[in-house]
């Protein structure tokens, strides 16, 4: 009986102790190497994998990092400049400091100078908002104010008032998430530099922005005309600014009828 125990025994010990040994030869095998600077690279990057970079998250952006390519490593927005230090530590390279930079929302048209065309009840989503004719707001290109952006933003940085969107730019980190959620696209990452914005993203004709919105652009191009640099051009009936050329001299906001320029 005792001998039988025992045999059984040795035979489980055995075959643990022989899986064992092909568990640790295939392990050797079949191992992947793992690439160092790939790992330390990604343990200093802030992991919001919001896309900012142009990479699908902050996994693929190690890596391609890591891989001695020719990636810029001021990419990561969120991560800032503790990350950009942290990451030419790691690689041995010195990198050159991206520009800062911030969201912006390219309408001012608020409850006081945007009028309604109707009163909406749904889903507090710009989204579902602007599948109803265009949204409650008779500007149809402006900000629906249901939030979306908001909802989307890891760092507090957008608030709602008087129904529209605004941005702390000096809490914003850029990470582009809320770009993404405007369903109106109103939303663009501009230089946190001081440059002249269009508060506005209308595009219809000047009379009929009028009767919408006091804060349109009505795209008289005054300031085009007026920009010592020749930074703003008037499209579409809409100003925009070549923010390569914009030296925030303010020449621009001063002489705009409408008020839709503003120093950021």
């Amino acid at each position: 009986m005792i001998n039988a125990v025992l045999i059984a025994v040795l035979l489980v010990a055995g075959v643990g102790l022989i899986a064992g040994v092909l568990l640790a030869v295939a392990s050797t095998v079949f191992a992947v190497p793992v690439n160092e600077k790939e790992t330390a690279v990604r343990d200093v990057l802030p992991g919001a994998n919001c896309g900012s970079c142009g990479y699908s998250g902050c996994d693929a952006y190690a890596k391609a990092l890591a891989s001695g390519a020719d990636v810029p490593a001021n990419l990561c927005r969120p991560g800032g400049h503790d990350a950009l230090v942290a990451i030419s530590g790691i690689l041995g390279i010195e990198v050159k400091e991206a520009d800062p930079v911030a969201a912006f929302v390219h309408c001012g048209g608020d409850c006081d100078k945007c009028k309604e065309k109707s009163e909406y009840q749904g889903l507090e989503s710009c989204a579902s908002a602007k599948m109803l004719f265009g949204g409650p707001n008779a500007c149809t290109y402006g900000c629906l104010g249901c939030g979306d952006c908001q909802k989307v933003c890891e760092y507090d940085a957008i608030c709602i008032e008087k129904g529209i969107a605004h941005i702390n730019r000096e809490q914003c980190v850029a990470c582009g998430m809320c770009v993404e959620a405007c369903p109106n696209h109103l939303i663009e990452i501009l230089p946190k530099k001081k440059v002249a914005a269009v508060t506005c993203s209308n595009q219809e004709k000047g009379a009929v922005v009028r009767k919408e919105c006091s804060n349109g652009c009505i795209g008289c191009m005054k300031c085009q005309k007026n920009c010592p640099a020749e930074a703003i051009t008037v499209t579409n009936n809409l100003a925009h600014v070549d923010y390569t050329k914009c030296t925030g001299c303010g020449t621009c906001v001063e002489g705009c009828p409408v008020g839709c320029l503003k120093l950021i």
